[in-house]
């Protein structure tokens, strides 16, 4: 299965949280995150991304349906 992942830039903040949980998947591009790759296979590390960013800045999606940040 593939995910995507998007990082909203009108949110992100730039802490550097996700780029230190998961370098491989999101970096910080100035001020402000971008994933490395917009598909990526499903990872966990991904969604903990999602759980722990302050802003809320990222979304994890498998196809139409969302799945991180977890409830």
């Amino acid at each position: 299965m593939t995910w995507t992942t998007e990082i909203d830039p009108r949110q992100c903040m730039g802490s550097g949280m996700c780029a230190a949980l998961a370098p491989d998947l999101f970096r910080l591009d100035g001020a402000h995150a971008e994933p490395v790759r917009e598909e990526i296979a499903e990872d966990g590390r991904a969604l903990d991304a999602a759980d722990s960013c302050p802003a809320l800045a990222i979304v994890v999606r498998d196809g139409p349906r969302t799945v991180g940040p977890r409830p």
